[in-house]
């Protein structure tokens, strides 16, 4: 897809981070957005600011772990615009760290609700439209963009749900690009993994449902997970304006696997080579003893 003028699309978790960039970019190359968001006030402010850029967009409260509201939001799409080109199921959620045996239900239900069911849903919902659009008209293309994260190909420690969570969107998204290679050459996919870029997914507990808080509070270890979270987040390099970027050049020429950090990909490489050795895991501190050390000691209170 080289040309963005006009095309619509659908962005999930438009409120903030990487969706909020990805509305203000497409804003600029004069697309038409669909914006959603389980948190209205963000929603709105997204909504705002790339209506003041002169984009036809809407905005829908919508949580994406709940099918029938990706299901409304496919329909307002079609409602409103007629057809669908990109989409991004950007949605996500950190937290619910610690040592994985701590997390409760609620906890796993949670995290899986947005970042792997949001997903999900959002395939499921989206890609026939986009298929139908493609045998309606030779010239159709369209490009689904899955985020998921460094943590869905690597396994870092006291970010279970996480990790588990973003290792099957990775899963998923591979899935996807091999089965629509079987049926059509007009509508591709890619993964983004991004690695530590400042948003605001370190603070997304504050949008979590009530039905799915927990009665006790975060234990030592969740406490710890979450401290680590929110500096390696905030200390962040890159910015998720630069990813963005990084994005919308990927669907351009159709590239599948998006990262935002290069050099985090030897960790990758690492990871594949105990597999195929077969070796144990290699330890994510071997080179950085100390921050195992200090770990290890908080987590002892």
């Amino acid at each position: 897809m080289n040309n963005f003028a006009d095309k619509v699309a659908v962005i999930t978790g438009a409120g903030s981070g990487f969706g909020r960039e990805f509305a203000r970019l497409g804003a600029k190359l004069g697309m038409r957005l669909v914006l959603a968001d389980v948190q209205q006030d963000a929603l709105e402010e997204t909504f705002a600011e790339v209506s003041a850029a002169g984009a036809r967009a809407v905005a829908r409260r919508v949580d994406v772990a709940k099918g029938d509201e990706i299901d409304a939001l496919a329909r307002t799409t079609l409602d409103t615009f007629g057809s669908v080109h990109l989409v991004f199921n950007n949605a996500g959620v950190g937290g619910s760290g610690g040592l994985v045996w701590e997390n409760t239900e609620r906890d796993w239900q949670w995290l899986l609700g947005v970042n792997l069911w949001g997903v999900i849903h959002g395939v499921r919902a989206f890609t026939p439209l986009m298929l139908e659009a493609a045998k309606r008209d030779a010239n159709y293309r369209g490009h689904i963009v899955n985020t998921a994260s460094m943590a869905g190909l690597l396994n870092p420690p006291l970010m279970g749900p996480y990790n588990v969570s973003k290792h099957a969107v990775v899963s998923l998204t591979e899935s996807l690009y091999q089965d629509l290679s079987l049926v059509t050459q007009q509508v591709a996919c890619s993964v983004l993994c991004p690695y530590f870029v400042p948003t605001g997914i370190a603070k997304a507990h504050r949008n979590r449902p009530a039905d799915l808080a927990n009665e006790a509070p975060p234990t030592l270890s969740q406490g710890v997970a979450r401290a680590l979270s929110e500096k390696a987040v905030s200390s962040g390099k890159v910015s998720a304006e630069e990813v963005a970027g990084m994005v919308f050049d990927a669907i351009r020429d159709e590239q599948f696997y998006i990262f935002s950090h290069s050099h985090a990909l030897s960790a990758v490489k690492t990871r594949a080579e105990d597999i195929v050795t077969p070796r144990n895991p290699t330890d994510p501190f071997a080179e950085r003893p100390h921050v195992r050390e200090r770990i290890v000691e908080a987590l002892k209170g």
